[in-house]
């Protein structure tokens, strides 16, 4: 089972998709790249409370996976789908009305 840290987000290079955790326990400054933070509806930024693993590359380097950002909501399939569902429902809304603005339908 992989060991969860905890730490603030540091620093964060938005435009490059990178930045650095200062973990909760001390120890030195972590990697994490944006393809960590799968999911997420909002991009992370600096401040933010991260979990995340460790993983230690062939090269020595370490850096954050399974990362998550506290209090931000992982984005879902299925609000997407309700979304899309409200959007359809909107867009037949707005054509009825218009319809019958032009045709002269009173109602």
């Amino acid at each position: 089972m992989a060991i969860e840290n905890r730490g603030i987000l540091k620093t964060w290079k938005d435009d490059r998709g990178f930045g650095f955790i200062k973990p909760d326990d001390g120890s030195d400054d972590i990697f994490i790249h944006i393809s960590a933070l799968k999911g997420f509806v909002r991009r992370p930024y600096r401040g933010d409370a991260i979990t995340y693993e460790v993983e230690h590359g062939s090269d020595g380097k370490s850096k954050a996976v399974n990362a998550r950002i506290e209090g931000v909501e992982v984005y879902s399939e299925e609000k997407a789908s309700n979304k899309g569902i409200w959007i359809i429902v909107f867009v037949i809304a707005v054509i009825a009305i218009a319809a019958g603005i032009y045709f002269g339908v009173e109602g």
